[in-house]
């Protein structure tokens, strides 16, 4: 038997994948998110979701679905306007949209077309542990570079990968901003980055799922055309999370190479295209209001933390809608953490969801909902701690 066949007796897994324990009490994780997502009062902070929103891409949506558009399949690559939209938006001309369920399904398939066997990926810790999952069953190595320390400011640096990086080096990958810190890269970092890529012949993989929450944000694209490809999401700023649409941008060779491992080839879910071109073409009427409205939040939280002996926030402000909150020198572990405020009805997530290394430090906590929400989080936050301290 090959090494890469399943014994039918004794099934093996053909792909490493991040071991997830489920939370106490449930016998898989799926059963503990259902029953968050099913509790209408839970105070969602822990998927980094954006509950801000009116309702110009419900309405959209809504008026879609009256007319039964979902009846028909979509165009298979997407409806134009939307990826000239999505171009627009970035900023970019002469480049290439793939639309995907979801930005996931973007990084998958750049994971799929691009990697060798040989080649190694370099990515940071903290992270999202879902695309080195990816890279492991495409690469020969996944090389996580632990960034938790304010000497690298939080976030991988271009010595940092230059440190990482060898000759089998193919793939980078910069979430900017980064879950779950909210760490984002200058200009100039960005450019520096472009120049290891060109001097090395890599592909850098730019996430900016969460770039509409930044106070500034500059585009790897145009530091290393040709090599870059950018994850685009409308989960976040657009509050879609559910819907499951995103895409990748980049030169058409490149895209040309992930159209060849397209499973979807019958397209992207035609209401949530909708949705993402009304979006889009009212974005400049509701982005200022959920940005101003998720700043004053995480100040809100900030002023509740700074006082709290042996807890800090790691970055701050943040440039994205979520924010580690360090618990290590208030002797807590983040579960236990996480476990108290669910009682409380806040869903915040762990730290060992993103960093195996330093998941024992911090919560993670996202703050793009109504700030009436983030008062009851600053109320209770307190109270936990001296709670869990005292155990």
């Amino acid at each position: 038997m090959r090494d890469n066949d399943f014994d039918i007796k004794n099934p093996k897994k053909k792909f490493k994948k991040t071991e997830r324990v489920p939370p106490k009490g449930y016998d898989c994780a799926n059963d503990f998110f259902e029953e968050m997502y099913l509790d209408k009062e839970m105070i969602w902070m822990g998927q980094n979701t954006n509950h801000l929103h009116g309702d110009i891409i419900a309405d959209a949506m809504i008026e879609a679905i009256k007319k039964k558009e979902y009846c028909k399949y979509p165009a298979p690559e997407g409806f134009s306007e939307l990826k000239q939209l999505i171009l627009e938006d970035l900023g970019f001309e002469d480049l290439e949209v793939l639309l995907t369920a979801g930005a996931t399904e973007s990084l998958y398939l750049c994971m799929q077309a691009l990697l060798e066997p040989e080649d190694n990926v370099i990515l940071s810790d903290p992270g999202y542990f879902i695309i080195g999952d990816f890279a492991n069953r495409f690469a020969n190595d996944v090389r996580y570079v632990p960034v938790y320390y304010d000497e690298c400011n939080y976030k991988l640096t271009p010595e940092l990968l230059k440190e990482n990086m060898d000759e089998n080096t193919r793939m980078v990958i910069l979430i900017d901003p980064l879950n779950p810190l909210g760490s984002s890269y200058t200009e100039d970092e960005l450019k520096e980055f472009g120049e290891i890529a060109k001097e090395n012949d890599l592909y850098l993989i730019h996430d900016v799922t969460y770039k509409d929450f930044a106070r500034q944000h500059f585009h790897m694209e145009n530091y290393a055309p040709g090599q870059t490809l950018t994850i685009y999401s409308f989960s976040k700023i657009f509050g879609m999370a559910g819907l499951r649409i995103g895409g990748v941008i980049s030169s058409k060779p490149i895209i040309d190479a992930l159209k060849n491992a397209v499973v979807n080839d019958l397209g992207v879910n035609i209401i949530a295209q909708y949705g993402a071109i009304a979006g889009l073409k009212s974005k400049d009427q509701w982005m200022d209001e959920i940005r101003e409205i998720s700043f004053e939040n995480q100040r809100l939280i900030k002023e509740m933390v700074d006082p709290i002996e042996g807890v800090f926030l790691p970055v701050y402000p943040s440039d994205a809608n979520m924010m580690a909150v360090d618990l290590y020198g208030a002797g807590i572990n983040p579960k236990d953490m996480a476990n108290y405020l669910i009682e409380k009805k806040l869903f915040t997530r762990e730290g060992e969801y993103t960093s195996e290394e330093f998941g024992d430090r911090y919560l993670r906590i996202s703050f793009s909902i109504p700030t009436e929400e983030i008062k009851v989080f600053c109320e209770e936050f307190p109270k936990a701690v001296e709670a869990l301290r005292t155990k």
